[in-house]
């Protein structure tokens, strides 16, 4: 009787040794996180600094233009700012413009007073609805209007600058304070403004910024506006 050799395969799946799992640190898990926020976090600062000084120029330029787009035949403007409860063309000292309110006087050719322009954003529909519009306190008259800014509705409440219909209304000179109407049902009082049909709420709203910036400014241009300007504090663009 022969003796029988077993050959065991060492190379087989179930003879093969597993390593042991190794277990994940917590600390550097949280340290990993940390840095990556702090880097990510770092980035977006760099961005910020890099763009918003260009953003901030892009929209000052945008501004002047509105201004001479809202109150036709100005030659140049002069920016005033509300200072205890007065205008006042300069800043107390280490004061930041951003805080303070404004509104831009501006001048013929002839260095006669044109108009003011006034800045204002409320809620509307959807976000904040941002104007500008014209002024003559003169007649009382309002002279012309542009959305700055506004995510009303697409197809809807964007009319309020897309409609041209609409828009054309606050260049024909109407009386203040103006009077919202539904299109055909007006009275033919002259600061009539008939809204949009299918967007009542953000036309309505926009006649309504106008208005309350007009209750807020007429009191201190009451008091008195320089009816000439020696020299433009603001630079001249060609409208």
């Amino acid at each position: 009787m022969s003796d029988e050799i077993q050959v065991q395969d060492q190379t087989a799946p179930d003879q093969q040794e597993v390593p042991a799992e190794k277990p994940v640190s917590t600390f550097r898990l949280i340290a990993t996180l940390a840095i990556a926020g702090t880097l990510a976090g770092l980035l977006i600062v760099l961005v910020n600094q890099h763009t918003k000084p260009l953003i901030d120029a892009y929209k000052a330029e945008q501004l002047q233009k509105a201004v001479y787009e809202v109150l036709p035949g100005t030659d140049h403007y002069n920016t005033y700012y509300l200072v205890d409860s007065a205008l006042s063309l300069t800043l107390p000292e280490g004061a930041k413009e951003s805080e303070y309110k404004r509104i831009y006087v501006a001048y013929k050719a002839d260095r006669k007073l044109n108009g003011v322009a006034m800045s204002r954003g409320e809620s509307g529909f959807q976000d904040v609805i941002m104007i500008i519009f014209g002024y003559n306190p003169n007649t009382a008259k309002l002279m012309g209007m542009k959305v700055l800014d506004s995510k009303e509705t697409p197809g809807l409440g964007d009319k309020i600058f897309k409609d041209m219909t609409f828009v054309d209304q606050f260049f024909a000179g109407p009386d203040t304070p103006l009077i919202p109407t539904k299109p055909g049902t007006g009275k033919g009082l002259p600061g009539e403004i008939d809204t949009i049909t299918g967007a009542t709420i953000s036309s309505k709203k926009l006649i309504e910024i106008i208005n309350h910036a007009l209750e807020e400014w007429q009191p201190l241009m009451a008091q008195g506006l320089p009816q000439t300007s020696a020299n433009s504090t603001d630079e001249e663009v060609t409208p």
